[in-house]
């Protein structure tokens, strides 16, 4: 079965972690992926092992801030597939700190990548499904079901002790979330939310990080240590820590025609861990 055949997604952040996952898992499903990465290597990476499977991508390498970066993503979906159905926001990083020790430029990157940037790419994707839609009523038809997909964190649904920014940015993204499900309802595009709990990427686990990311030439701390991470699988109620494909799996549901008449809603996805 392939329920998204027809679909046309981008995701910003696909060439890594829970982003590459829920590329892989979007293409199984049939849907045709535009794949960003702040590298192109990891883009296309991840572009190669979808077409390797029989599936349908193309990367878009880029900073998702930078002038003109949201209008060329969207392009390239309509350019190369002819459509955009699937939204999803995921690309982000943790920069942490209390507030005290929070410089302005931490704050704002971290404002910048969770929420600026996905009111840019769906600022530009206003447009183009608008137009999608008019042609869609023009000729008879309802509009086809779309679907967006914001990555919040269960850090901007309680609040976490050292992370002043991201907890800011992660909220920020459950405003942007109920705000456009209410916009875009007559267009019949869903617009929902997952947060998530503790993942296990580079950006979480010291061991496949090293402890730190390179970051537009900044050296950025991440990771949690093995015993913060024992302790906090501990504190899970299922018992341990997610997978990329754990996450990818609940951004997917919302993607899926089943889930055609949820929207304005935040699906965690902590295995029963919340802050």
């Amino acid at each position: 079965m392939r329920p998204l055949q027809g679909e046309v997604a981008i995701i910003t952040g696909a060439g890594r972690g829970i982003g590459r996952a829920i590329a892989l898992k979007l293409a199984g499903a049939g849907a045709s992926v535009i794949v960003n990465d702040l590298d192109e290597g990891p883009a296309v990476e991840v572009v190669a092992a979808i077409r390797a499977a029989g599936g349908q991508a193309e990367a878009c390498a880029g900073d998702v801030l930078a002038p003109g970066f949201a209008e060329r993503f969207v392009a390239l979906a309509v350019e190369r597939f002819g459509d955009l159905t699937i939204i999803v926001n995921n690309a982000g990083y943790t920069w942490d700190n209390v507030i005290q020790k929070t410089a302005d430029e931490q704050w704002e990157a971290m404002i910048g990548i969770h929420l600026t940037a996905p009111f840019r790419v769906l600022r530009a994707a206003r447009p183009v499904i608008g137009a999608a839609v008019k042609a869609e009523r023009a000729a008879g038809r309802p509009p086809r079901r779309r679907s967006v997909v914001n990555i919040s964190s269960i850090a901007g649904l309680g609040g976490n002790p050292g992370q002043v920014g991201y907890a800011a940015g992660k909220a920020g993204v459950i405003g942007l979330t109920k705000t456009l499900a209410k916009e875009w309802g007559r267009y019949n595009v869903t617009v929902n939310a997952v947060a998530f709990g503790v993942i296990l990427t580079r950006l979480t686990d010291a061991e496949q990080s090293g402890g730190s990311i390179d970051m537009a030439g900044r050296a950025i701390k991440v990771g949690i240590s093995a015993e913060l991470r024992s302790a906090a699988e501990n504190a899970i109620p299922l018992g341990r820590a997610g997978t990329p494909e754990d996450a990818a799996g609940a951004v997917y549901l919302l993607c899926l025609p089943e889930a055609g008449y949820i929207s304005g809603q935040v699906l965690t996805c902590g295995g029963g861990y919340t802050l």
